[in-house]
């Protein structure tokens, strides 16, 4: 996956509470194995109505969505089963970022290894940007994953916590497995040393 520095682009709000994975991607949809595509099964039951057509009223449907890449979510993002489909349609939409006050412990870690990145703000701060976007619907954010922070178009800079090793991982654009791979000699040179060490003793 490509790695996550930095990244300055238009946020999208929905500001529903408690979505879960079957909102995000509707379970007939889960027997899909190619992520390409999976964009157009995103809120699926949201975007289009029984026959198929586009409900212009969704904001996915609305044209300040295209080219967003940060969605705004309301609190508890993500909860429900740990179908990773969920994950895959918002990053084949082109998201690569979420923004809540909380996330799914599953749903989060399915983030990670896709290159998603959950942002979890508090509520004062949360509120504060879904007032932002509602006045000024073409506002850009930037994500700094190194400093760990989300600034505002008024230079306002909010902290995000951030485990050190999803920061590792975003930093280096890698998986859980690609970062092991990437270290394979070190991890070699260790097991080497630790053999050497056992037939000594």
């Amino acid at each position: 996956m490509n790695p996550l520095k930095t990244l300055t682009a238009r946020v999208v709000a929905l500001p529903n509470e408690n979505v879960d994975t079957d909102q995000i991607t509707p379970a007939r949809f889960l027997k899909v194995t190619d992520k390409a595509g999976m964009d157009n099964y995103l809120f699926a039951d949201w975007r289009y109505d029984a026959a198929g057509n586009a409900r212009p009223d969704f904001v996915l449907n609305q044209p300040r969505a295209q080219g967003a890449q940060i969605l705004l979510a309301g609190d508890n993002f993500g909860c429900g089963s740990s179908r990773e489909h969920a994950v895959w349609a918002l990053t084949a939409f082109g998201f690569r970022a979420v923004i809540s006050t909380s996330f799914a412990d599953i749903f989060r870690n399915n983030a990670l290894k896709n290159g998603l990145l959950t942002i979890v703000v508090d509520k004062a701060s949360h509120r504060d940007l879904f007032d932002l976007v509602a006045e000024i619907p073409d506002a850009q954010l930037t994500i700094d994953v190194a400093a760990q922070t989300l600034t505002l178009p008024d230079g306002r800079a909010v902290n995000f916590p951030l485990d050190p090793f999803a920061r590792t991982c975003f930093l280096e654009g890698v998986d859980e497995l690609g970062y092991l791979l990437a270290r394979r000699d070190a991890i070699s040179q260790y097991e080497r040393n630790t053999q050497h060490g056992t037939r000594e003793a």
